[in-house]
């Protein structure tokens, strides 16, 4: 398998903001992940984030409320086992990511770093937003890497995005207090409009850029739906002092 993006990819990232791999992970290394994930799910393994904690429409109100401990993100996901430490830094995700980034990259660890674990009974509603509303860098220039543990669904939750909207600008009356589009607003409305799915197959690789907005159903099978994210920054794109970003060492590739 060739380890970069074609010039039409990398022209399509650009200017879409995000590209999909399809069977980059391979079934090995996938069901691996898989294994420790469902492992550590059933363990409670912290740290853990749960679905209580988002506040996100459809999380239950507290951990003490009916499937309140319902887990949303099995946290720190490449300390957890060797087979993450491989694939987020493994040859055919650098080589992509060097070509979106430019040569000297390194995976912060404060940001994703996760495994996904959206649950059919209690997985809330995410709304559409974009992920370096509340990372803290020098530039606003960092890729994020979905590895599909199983089949990606609208019916499941799968990722929806914008395309392109990672080179807009919005305007303050836009945006909600929290920086999710408002969906109240005409021009909003029309670009919801423009959507795409995200369905993946089982070891399908996502790239996407940090301003692209994005957004994700309930999960309305009867699987939990599994998938290991990690984020990447230049190596002199620094984490501003003192901030979430920084609250991690970073690893370079």
């Amino acid at each position: 398998m060739n380890d970069r993006f074609s010039p039409e990819d990398a022209e399509g990232f650009a200017r879409d903001g995000y590209r999909i791999v399809r069977g980059l992970l391979p079934a090995t290394a996938r069901e691996r992940m898989r294994e420790v994930a469902e492992r550590d799910l059933a363990a409670a393994a912290a740290p853990l984030e749960y679905e209580a904690d988002t506040q996100y429409p459809g999380a239950p109100e507290s951990r003490e409320a009916p499937g309140g401990r319902t887990v949303r993100r099995l946290l720190q996901a490449y300390a957890r086992d060797a087979v993450f430490r491989e694939w987020a830094t493994a040859a055919p995700v650098a080589a992509r990511l060097r070509q979106l980034l430019g040569p000297r990259i390194a995976l912060a660890q404060a940001h994703h770093n996760c495994v996904m674990t959206k649950d059919p009974a209690y997985s809330s509603l995410t709304s559409w937003h974009r992920d370096i509303r509340y990372w803290s860098y020098a530039r606003p220039e960092l890729v994020s890497v979905w590895f599909a543990l199983g089949a990606e669904r609208i019916d499941n939750g799968c990722l929806l995005v914008l395309p392109g909207t990672h080179v807009m600008d919005f305007e303050p009356a836009c945006l909600d207090a929290a920086q999710f589009l408002r969906g109240d607003v005409a021009e909003n409305a029309a670009l919801m409009r423009t959507q795409v799915a995200v369905e993946l197959d089982p070891g399908d690789v996502l790239f996407f850029h940090c301003r692209l907005f994005h957004a994700a159903g309930h999960n309305r099978g009867t699987q939990t739906k599994f998938s290991a994210v990690f984020t990447y920054r230049a190596l002199d794109n620094l984490p501003l002092p003192g901030s979430r970003s920084a609250g991690q060492p970073d690893v370079v590739l």
